[in-house]
């Protein structure tokens, strides 16, 4: 086994959608990946405007976009799904 491989990550075992129960674990997990993504993002944001290489500036920008794109993935997982009415008889 290659040191990138892990057990279990094959494509096959790739969940098509998330689970409808989260644990507490996988919460604090969620939490952890937002604050992540939001300091790199406002990172990126600040060195971007700190920069006077227009190629860089423009990387440092491209970075701050992608992060606060998965920032946004992540509160979707967090959001309670939308409840089902009740049946019309």
């Amino acid at each position: 086994m290659s040191p990138q491989q892990q057990p279990g990550s094959s494509p096959e075992n790739v969940m098509p959608q998330p689970p409808q129960t989260v644990t507490v674990k996988d919460h604090l997990y969620l939490s952890d990946m937002l604050s992540w993504n939001l300091t790199a993002a406002k990172k990126a944001s600040f060195f971007s405007k700190q920069c006077m290489d227009m190629e860089v500036k423009k990387e440092l920008e491209k970075t701050a976009q992608m992060h606060e794109r998965h920032y946004q993935q992540l509160l979707t997982h967090l959001q309670p799904a939308a409840q089902p009415g009740p049946a019309a008889n």
